[in-house]
C-alpha cells in the first residue's frame, strides 16, 4: 500500500496553524474510538461468527462498512456513489490515490482487500487489516500457485476480493496502466466459469481553494504528515465512486484482454466524473 509513484512536481508542504492542530485532536480521538471500538466489536462477533461459519462472514463485514462509512463523516467528507452493485461471485478492481480509498470501497461494497504481504506486520494497519480479512500474497512468483489457490478458495466462499491494478497510489488526478499479474488467477479452470470483475472509478474532489491533487498520497510521501494534513483540514472536499457493469472472465481470452477492459471503464469513468464536477 505504500506510494511508489513519482510525480514530477514535489508534494505540497503541510502547514497547520492552531485551529488544524484543534481538529487533528478531536478527529483524532472520536476516529480512533470509532475503528479501533468497532475492531474490538468485530473481534468478538467474530469468536461466534467464525465457529459458526468458517470462511464465510455474514455479520462482521457490516461493521466493518459502518466504520468506513461514519469516518466520512467524522472527517467532514462528502461521500456519494453511482451505479450498481455486483451480485456474481467475483473480484473488483479500482484506481488508486491513497489510503482513504480504503474506507471510501468498504464504505458501500462488502469487499476484502488483497494487499502485500508485509502490511501484515504494520503496527495499527497490520491489525485492523487481518481482522477484516484481508488477503495476504508475497510476490514470489515461487508462490504463485498457492496463492491462485487462496483466491480460489476465498472466492469460491462468495468473498468479493478488491485490488488495485495500478501497483501503486497516485495523485488522484490520473489512471496509471492496470498490471495484470492478479488478473492470470481468474482465469483458473475452477474459476473461469462463474468470474465476473467490477471496476470501479474512485475520485477525490480538493476541499475549495486547494490543490486538485489535495487527497493524493504518491511517490515519497510519508503517511503521518499525509494523514495531519487530512485531519487538519478546516474545509473538505469529498470522494464520488462509480460502479461499471461487472465484465465476466470467461468473456476475454486471457488477462491482458480483461485487465485492459478493466482500465478503459476505469479511466473513462474518472474522466466523467472529473469532467462533470468542472462544469
Amino acid at each position: 500500500m505504500s506510494p511508489v509513484w513519482h510525480s514530477d512536481e514535489a508534494p505540497d508542504p503541510v502547514r497547520i496553524g492552531p485551529l488544524g492542530w484543534m481538529l487533528v485532536c478531536v478527529r483524532v480521538l472520536v476516529l480512533g474510538t470509532l475503528v479501533f471500538g468497532g475492531l474490538l466489536v468485530l473481534l468478538l462477533v467474530r469468536l461466534i461468527e467464525y465457529p459458526l461459519c468458517g470462511l464465510h462472514r455474514p455479520v462482521t463485514p457490516f461493521i466493518t462498512q459502518f466504520v468506513c462509512r461514519n469516518a466520512f463523516r467524522v472527517l467532514g467528507m462528502g461521500f456519494s456513489t453511482t451505479g450498481a452493485l455486483m451480485q456474481q461471485r467475483g473480484a473488483v478492481v479500482a484506481n488508486h490515490t491513497s489510503w482513504l480509498d480504503i474506507f471510501a470501497l468498504n464504505a458501500r461494497k462488502r469487499i476484502y482487500f488483497v494487499s502485500k504481504a508485509e502490511v501484515a506486520g504494520w503496527p495499527g494497519i497490520g491489525w485492523l487489516a487481518r481482522a477484516t480479512g484481508t488477503v495476504f500474497i508475497d510476490r514470489n512468483p515461487k508462490k504463485a500457485k498457492e496463492q491462485t489457490l487462496l483466491f480460489e478458495e476465498r472466492l469460491k466462499a462468495g468473498h468479493k476480493l478488491l485490488f488495485f491494478p495500478e501497483g501503486t497510489s497516485t495523485d488522484g488526478l490520473r489512471v496509471l496502466p492496470f498490471k495484470t499479474t492478479l488478473f492470470a488467477a481468474f482465469f483458473s479452470d475452477h474459476l473461469r466459469d462463474f468470474m465476473h470483475v467490477q471496476p470501479v472509478s474512485v475520485v477525490f474532489f480538493a476541499p475549495s481553494g486547494a490543490p486538485d491533487r489535495f487527497y493524493g498520497w504518491w511517490g515519497d510521501m510519508e503517511f503521518g504528515p499525509h494523514l495531519l494534513k487530512t485531519l487538519a483540514a478546516t474545509r473538505q472536499g469529498r470522494v464520488e465512486l462509480m460502479y461499471h457493469p461487472p465484465l465476466r472472465v470467461a468473456d476475454f481470452e486471457n488477462r491482458k484482454d480483461l485487465a485492459a477492459a478493466c482500465e478503459a471503464q476505469v479511466r473513462a469513468g474518472h474522466e466523467q466524473l472529473r469532467a462533470e464536477a468542472a462544469k
